[in-house]
């Protein structure tokens, strides 16, 4: 019996297709799922998607965003979902240096500090996503 998997950003549906497993990032960390998973919904946190469909795995690095696991369907909204070819690592890292000498201001705001912290964890899973990638 397969599972649904849908990945939505703000842009476009990323994703949407029957798939055996799907393990993910969620707030409490990595976590995976089967068919006829229990209910769930949770916070999802920057990091690698990977699903799996027939035998061959597939990944997409995803933002912050949602999950929501019913027993027949996952399905995950993110404010990115990207594959490698999605990652343009040159403008990540000026991104991230932007992002970081942001934090180190004196005039930065409690909600600049969580948006810049947000920015900089998404950047820094896009770097490790691309990053490992090249080694294999």
């Amino acid at each position: 019996m397969p599972l649904q998997l849908e990945i939505v950003t703000p842009e476009a549906r990323v994703f949407s297709d029957e798939v055996d497993f799907v393990v993910l990032p969620g707030a409490e960390g990595e976590l995976g799922a089967l068919p006829q998973h229990a209910p769930l919904v949770t916070a999802l946190k920057p990091g690698e998607l990977r699903y799996s469909k027939s035998s061959k795995v597939q990944e997409y690095c995803v933002g912050e965003g949602l999950v929501e696991i019913t027993g027949g369907a996952v399905r995950v909204l993110s404010d990115i979902a990207l594959d490698e070819s999605g990652i343009d690592e040159t403008h990540v890292q000026e991104a991230l240096a932007r992002a970081e000498a942001r934090m180190k201001e004196k005039d930065i705001g409690p909600e600049e500090v969580a948006a810049v912290q947000a920015l900089i964890a998404k950047s820094v899973a896009q770097l490790h996503f691309k990053r490992k990638r090249r080694s294999i």
